[in-house]
């Protein structure tokens, strides 16, 4: 997306922070047949986030409280949360529980790599 601001035609880039929370997991059994409580959900989160990274025109960002999404588009983003969820069900899992937050600049495109230069430009030395 596209738009003119005055002068100039600047591209449109949305930024999402993205964190799933899959619940319904087990654990290993073990040798008495009892299922260990297992807090861990690194292996769920690897395939939401390989669901993610594998739609067309994303820059993504793993964190460890959540992924960061940059397209030039909502409709993306949408859609990656979309395969995410899809993917970790395909595990399994009964209940996830996402948290989306969105940033749609109109007035200046900034990639998130300038967003955090900007800060630490700004941060006393």
């Amino acid at each position: 997306m596209e738009f003119t601001n005055k002068e100039n035609v600047h591209k449109v880039l949305v930024h999402a922070e993205v964190s799933l929370m899959p619940i319904g997991s087990h654990g290993p059994t073990t040798m008495d047949g009892k299922e260990e409580e297992d807090t861990s959900m690194s292996k769920e989160i690897a395939v939401a986030f390989d669901a993610i990274s594998k739609v067309e025109g994303l820059k993504t960002i793993l964190t460890p409280m959540g992924t960061l999404i940059e397209s030039d588009n909502l409709s993306n983003i949408f859609k990656a949360v979309e395969l995410a969820h899809k993917a970790v069900k395909s595990k399994g899992i009964k209940r996830i529980i996402t948290s989306i937050r969105l940033d749609e600049r109109l007035d200046a495109p900034h990639t998130l790599e300038e967003k955090v230069e900007s800060v630490k430009k700004k941060l006393p030395t």
